[in-house]
């Protein structure tokens, strides 16, 4: 018997309406937004998968939490409710809540970087290295070589390369590096996962050398879920286990709740060190708010610690990740070149496969955002040469081996229908991709441009 299908493990309660729009609607839209889809109305979009981050469904359970806001100033009941469940889920036991990740990595970069310090981690990401540098270090990819590949199979492209970590430690010295960090699963690799196993030598060679190793832990049950399928000898643990697992070999971590959590706001700094705790509780006063509710409403705090018990249900975890991998199958099926494996939060796109006449001095990236978003409605996002940014020595554009499309799904939001219209419209941009042309950057941020960047069609 072949394998039979699967549902999601939820029915849906309300709906929301999406705006229908036409194709000349569409142009006139990303034309005014300069061919950023991040500048696009949400009005103008039908399908948004431009990002996951707050742009989940909530559960039952999550919503009415949220009538359970404690909103005192300081010692809100909800605060010590998400402070028990980091404690429990993630092993922590100091944390400081933020109204996001990248507060987070603002507030850990400042705590434990010094100017000329070096950070050493599994592919960069876009806010976490700005705050790394805003701090004074220089950040160093330490990433196995597969990961720049998108078409190598390996399973765990997320994976540290111990010798190029090794390497990094004997060319600046151990004192030099002010923290290893780990991201699971790489984002700007296409979703890809960490192996325990590679996790657990990292963390010896940090141990062995005193350097401290912390962990981006935004998309933690996704790697979990992927090391459960994927790794030998954790099929029969849980995603509970297998997270606190992960987290037990880090000092700390921080999170955009926004993801896992699947709620609109938050961030976690979480630490098993008391005197890095002790700053952190410090600084969260002076930027984000008292140390008990961290620029967070009560509210909020109380769906964050429903959603980090929603999040470890397998039946959740594998559903999200299923819909994921089933849009990947029928992309590829169409014949449209992605990321493989099939990453856990996102179908990434390979625009240099894509639209290899186009040169990345055009952002073939960003153009096949702008198409796909005329072409349907569907919001997508650039993770290519916009996203790498300039190197803040020369000034230069970086210029990434991955030049990638985004096709990023929140969590509970869409039916395979909306999969179905998606794929079968990135398929009609792929067979007339010949016809187009690349775009001109006209407007550039100094930092983080992807967000606000301004482009017109080449000649």
């Amino acid at each position: 018997m072949t394998q039979r299908s699967w549902a999601e493990p939820y029915r849906i309660k309300v709906v929301e309406p999406i705006k229908m729009t036409t194709r000349p609607m569409r142009e006139k839209a990303i034309k005014d937004a300069g061919y950023n889809t991040f500048l696009l109305k949400s009005d103008d979009v039908y399908i948004d998968l431009l990002t996951d981050s707050g742009t989940n469904a909530m559960s039952d359970r999550q919503w009415a939490g949220m009538m359970m806001g404690d909103e005192a100033y300081a010692g809100s009941k909800n605060f010590y409710y998400l402070e028990s469940n980091i404690r429990k889920y993630y092993g922590m036991p100091y944390f400081v809540p933020t109204h996001q990740g990248r507060a987070a990595e603002h507030i850990i970069s400042k705590i434990l970087i010094r100017p000329g310090d070096i950070v050493a981690g599994n592919m960069y990401f876009t806010t976490t290295r700005l705050h790394q540098e805003l701090a004074g270090a220089t950040f160093r990819d330490v990433i196995i070589d597969e990961a720049h590949d998108p078409d190598d199979p390996h399973p765990f492209k997320g994976d540290i390369d111990l010798a190029k970590l090794a390497a990094l430690i004997k060319e600046v010295g151990a004192k030099k590096i002010a923290y290893v960090f780990m991201a699971g699963p790489v984002n700007m690799a296409g979703g890809q996962p960490f192996s325990m196993k590679n996790l657990k030598a990292v963390r010896d060679l940090c141990k062995k050398h005193g350097i401290r190793l912390w962990f981006d832990a935004t998309r933690a049950c996704e790697n979990a879920y992927f090391i459960k399928a994927r790794e030998k000898g954790y099929a029969a643990k849980s995603i509970a286990a297998i997270l606190k697992e992960m987290c037990d070999c880090f000092e700390g971590l921080w999170v955009s709740a926004k993801k896992d959590l699947m709620v609109n706001i938050g961030g976690i700094l979480a630490t098993r060190d008391k005197k890095v705790f002790e700053q952190a509780r410090a600084l969260v006063v002076v930027y984000e708010g008292m140390h008990t509710y961290g620029g967070l409403a009560g509210r909020d705090m109380e769906a964050m610690a429903i959603g980090i018990e929603e999040m470890v249900d397998y039946d959740t975890i594998r559903a999200r990740v299923g819909q994921v991998e089933y849009c990947g199958r029928l992309l590829q099926k169409y014949g449209v070149p992605i990321v493989t494996p099939i990453g856990g939060h996102a179908v990434f796109l390979n625009a240099r496969k894509f639209f290899p006449h186009i040169a990345q001095e055009q952002f073939p990236a960003q153009t096949l955002a702008a198409e796909i978003y005329v072409e349907s409605g569907v919001r997508s996002m650039e993770r290519g040469i916009v996203s790498a940014g300039r190197d803040p020595q020369t000034g230069k554009n970086n210029f990434p081996n991955l030049e990638l499309v985004r096709l990023t799904f929140p969590r509970r939001v869409y039916t395979q229908a909306h999969i179905d219209v998606m794929a079968e419209s990135i398929a009609a941009v792929y067979d007339n991709r010949k016809k187009v042309k690349g775009l001109k950057m006209v407007f550039e941020p100094k930092m983080l441009r992807f967000f606000q960047a301004r482009f017109k069609k080449a000649a």
